[in-house]
């Protein structure tokens, strides 16, 4: 009875997840900020913040003393985003000097600051909570571009939980190793070619209705894994690979709305494109290998014939509501 009621309990865990999860609960935005040298002593600066419903976060840039701001910042909002752009003006410019965040330390956000200098070179540096300042400096190093980019695409794809919860459900169903290789080949393919093609602006869908699939790929792998599970398999239990592939497609066009928020940096576009996608496919195999060893310790427990549905269905739950919220949202 105490494991009936634990498996109850789960399965309301799940759907109260579902309803207090947003719509675009598929990634976690950082904020952004861009600060262009135009001049030795002139910079342009956009910042980027996450919004949180019809409220912006509450973080703000702090440029050294010796900065003075040109006018008004022009602020405006995209999507779910709030954007700020103002000139200043560094006598001496910003080389070794401090850029803060502040407020930043009181939330779970990240920002990730692009220093664009006059020489064509950029810098790169992740701020934190735990470290949310950060000095600009004169290196034309390659390796902080790759090393950001790459926990950039670790952490969008651990914090995404639509994309895990997609591929949760495809290794539910998947029979054996031989189809659940060709299944991640397959879906990292596919995510590969839609995130690099978006990125640089080959093609482009509007995010909206991206998202909106995306969750609905979700829910169609679960209503398949009930059907297999009721002796009526469909084409995900025998050909989950193309599934995967579809599906990726779509998915890759979510990664790329986080990666075009962000932007690229200019002389090193395929080294940031390529560390960010190798840092989602990091994530992504350590998310696999995580349910691989979670599922090997409960297949020990004696658990009832029924039980595979509370997690089915808690999927399928979050993946409808994603859906329909994410219609409505239009």
């Amino acid at each position: 009875m105490n494991r009936v009621v634990r498996l109850a309990a789960a399965a309301v865990l799940l759907v109260a997840m579902a309803w207090h999860l947003p719509a675009d609960a598929h990634e976690v935005r950082p904020g952004f900020l861009r600060v262009q040298q135009v001049a030795p002593e002139r910079f342009e600066l956009t910042w980027r913040v996450p919004a949180r419903g019809e409220l912006r976060l509450g973080i703000y840039v702090h440029l050294p003393e010796h900065c003075e701001s040109l006018g008004q910042p022009r602020a405006w909002r995209r999507n779910a985003t709030f954007i700020e752009h103002w000139t200043a003006e560094c006598p001496g410019g910003l080389s070794g000097s401090e850029v803060t965040i502040d407020g930043l330390s009181a939330t779970m956000t990240d920002v990730l600051a692009r220093v664009e200098r006059l020489d064509g070179t950029t810098q790169v540096a992740r701020l934190t909570p735990a470290d949310p300042r950060f000095t600009l400096t004169d290196s034309k190093s390659t390796l902080e571009v790759a090393w950001t980019y790459g926990v950039l695409g670790v952490e969008h794809i651990l914090l995404g939980i639509d994309h895990l919860l997609f591929v949760l459900a495809l290794l539910m169903i998947v029979p054996g190793w031989r189809a659940l290789v060709a299944t991640v080949t397959s879906f990292t393919v596919a995510h590969s070619m839609t995130l690099g093609a978006a990125t640089l602006g080959w093609v482009h869908l509007p995010g909206p209705p991206v998202e909106a699939v995306i969750a609905l790929s979700i829910l169609f792998v679960a209503v398949e894994i009930v059907h297999w599970r009721q002796g009526r398999p469909g084409i995900t239990r025998s050909r989950p690979w193309l599934v995967a592939f579809v599906f990726g497609l779509l998915h890759g066009f979510g990664f790329a709305g986080a990666l075009s928020d962000i932007g690229l940096p200019e002389h090193a576009i395929p080294l940031a494109l390529l560390f960010f996608n190798l840092g989602v496919e990091t994530g992504q195999l350590l998310f696999i290998g995580a349910v691989s060893l979670a599922w090997a310790l409960l297949r020990r427990v004696p658990w009832p014939r029924w039980a595979w549905r509370i997690p089915v269905y808690g999927i399928g739950a979050m993946a409808g509501f994603w859906t329909i919220e994410r219609i409505a949202g239009f």
